[in-house]
């Protein structure tokens, strides 16, 4: 059972230059949450290709704009004890419409514009929506290995694409 407010709620601006503490944010408390360390760097891949895809195309690389990432232990029995990491990225970036959004065909080799192909691989559950008022709201679950509804790394969740990923 989750609660409403999240465990950890920070609160950065758009600047590239702080990627990397919140990936080991994710990390570390991926860790604690139980996933080796093959796992919690992939969690905090997602997470950079979320954030990336933020600041890259739904801000157009504005070093000023606010993000929030949110966590919970994700819980899936009723003992109330945490089998996986829950993970909310808000911005007030443009909207757009959660299934115009999608990765790049895999066929087509070059670099960039894999991120949701990579979210979708890494995390169990993936859901994209538009924010009440402005902005996109990311949701990303993944479970704990041996969880109900885990996955080993791959899966067809369903979902769109992070910002600026539409189809050309």
């Amino acid at each position: 059972m989750m609660t409403t407010d999240p465990h950890i709620e920070i609160r950065l601006v758009s600047d590239p230059i702080y990627l990397s503490g919140a990936r080991e944010l994710v990390s570390s408390v991926s860790r604690r949450l139980g996933f080796d360390d093959l796992q919690c760097s992939k969690i905090a891949l997602a997470v950079d290709e979320a954030l990336c895809n933020i600041i890259r195309h739904g801000y157009d690389r504005a070093a000023d704009k606010p993000i929030w990432i949110r966590l919970w232990p994700a819980t899936t029995d009723t003992d109330g004890k945490p089998r996986g990491l829950r993970l909310q990225i808000d911005d007030e970036a443009r909207q757009v419409e959660p299934e115009q959004l999608k990765s790049r065909d895999l066929d087509d080799i070059r670099p960039g514009g894999l991120g949701v192909h990579i979210i979708r691989e890494v995390m169990d559950d993936v859901q994209y929506s538009k924010r009440e008022t402005k902005g996109m709201r990311l949701t990303m679950v993944k479970h704990a290995p041996g969880t109900p509804g885990a996955t080993a790394g791959t899966s067809d969740n369903a979902g769109g694409a992070t910002q600026g990923e539409e189809a050309e």
